[in-house]
């Protein structure tokens, strides 16, 4: 799912600059990175109901929001593509949990946001979360083991492949395919699902 036409290291070097406090940079890093979080954006909606009052330009817009607010206040701690992609997987999965929250605040918890882990099924299929449970869930997760639940972000919000994961966590496809093994358990048995 990453655009491996997009330099790593100038994506580097600009996240660092902006972290830095340098707008320009962050105004430059914009049009190199909107495409490829406007397709991940884009993933997450494939099987969402129709009418979906969300879309994914407003999503990539909103957790763009997000992620220029966190490098602004970050002082250089942001510089790396790997934390960049984690952070708007995060910010995309908060949006959606947000929008998710105030429907069913409207809706009294109809049309409540389904999310799948298997990209074959779609979101109202058997296997699906509800999202707001399954943002609670991740919360719960992180605070276990950050990793595992970058992992889900990743793959689920972020829409990257097992060798992508591994590329952007920094370690061996065999670790994230344990982790998304596990992770997938982890949340059936903690959502009340049996696998």
């Amino acid at each position: 799912m990453l655009n491996s036409d997009i330099d790593p290291k100038t994506i580097t070097r600009l996240l660092h600059a902006a972290s830095e406090g340098r707008g320009e940079a962050a105004e430059a890093l914009m049009p190199m990175v909107y495409g490829e979080l406007r397709a991940i954006a884009a993933s997450l909606f494939r099987s969402e109901r129709d009418g979906h009052t969300l879309q994914p330009t407003a999503l990539v817009n909103e957790a763009w929001i997000k992620v220029s607010t966190y490098l602004e206040g970050s002082k250089g701690q942001l510089g790396c593509r790997r934390h960049f992609y984690t952070l708007s997987s995060r910010a995309m999965r908060q949006v959606l949990a947000d929008h998710a929250r105030a429907a069913k605040s409207l809706k009294r918890g109809d049309g409540r946001l389904q999310v799948s882990l298997e990209p074959s099924r779609t979101a109202n299929e058997a296997g699906s979360f509800d999202l707001i449970d399954l943002q609670d869930a991740l919360e719960r997760l992180s605070a276990l083991n950050e990793r595992h639940s970058s992992v889900v972000e990743l793959r689920v919000f972020g829409g990257l492949t097992i060798a992508e994961t591994a590329i952007e966590l920094r370690v061996s496809e065999a670790t994230v395919e344990r982790d998304w093994v596990y992770v997938r358990a982890w949340l059936r048995r903690e959502l009340g699902q049996v696998a």
